[in-house]
């Protein structure tokens, strides 16, 4: 069935398509339909996973918004259908439409609030609670609704080097989450059954630490 909103501002990409680079400036902005997008950073040379957005998530809207460069590299990981929306047509979107405004807020807030969350976990000194953290971090601020709970994009090599943990570290602790069906895992995806429950398991796991035993 013909859409006319992605036949007048719509783009498709395959895996491996780069959506902008860390550093280019920026004319406008996606909004993700179908498929995913990687977004990566370069620090100290080496780059880090920061997220892997799906359908409804915006990607690229601080460089029109702040007119800096990009903070970031987008690469698409799956085939994948964007709106491209220039910095103008954004300005008369926000200007003309509430809704369109505060949606964008509140996606801006959650992006700081996730951003300030990645700095905690790095600060924390077990790395499986940081791969834990990552999870929940990633369920809460990029998450899909889905059956049986949180659906999130990021692969088990995405929280590695996200978290600064090795492979099998993270191997452990999704299969002991497994175990608990905190987790279930589909072919480049988690499904976190339920986030509440993820955090109260890392609070039980870091009891002995807080009264001063072992983990």
């Amino acid at each position: 069935m013909s859409d006319p909103l992605f036949d007048r501002f719509g783009r498709e990409f395959e895996a491996g398509d780069v959506l902008f680079n860390e550093g280019e400036s920026g004319a406008v902005m996606f909004v993700i339909q179908t498929g995913s997008v990687r977004i990566t950073k370069d620090v100290a040379g080496e780059q880090k996973s920061l997220a892997v957005l799906g359908p409804g998530e915006f990607v690229g809207e601080m460089a029109i918004l702040n007119s800096k460069p990009r903070a970031a590299t987008a690469t698409v990981v799956e085939p994948t259908r964007c709106l491209v929306v220039e910095a103008r047509m954004l300005e008369t979107m926000v200007a003309r439409n509430g809704e369109v405004a505060l949606r964008l807020i509140k996606k801006l807030a959650k992006r700081l609030d996730s951003a300030n969350a990645l700095i905690e976990i790095l600060m924390h000194r077990d790395p499986k609670a940081r791969v834990m953290l990552a999870l929940a971090r990633h369920a809460e601020a990029f998450g899909e609704e889905v059956d049986g709970g949180i659906k999130i994009r990021a692969s088990l090599e995405d929280i590695a080097l996200e978290v600064n943990v090795d492979d099998w570290t993270v191997r452990e602790v999704i299969a002991r989450l497994k175990r608990l069906r905190l987790v279930t895992e589909e072919q480049n995806a988690m499904i976190v059954s339920d986030v509440g429950r993820l955090q109260d398991f890392l609070e039980f796991l870091e009891m002995p630490q807080k009264f001063g035993g072992e983990s």
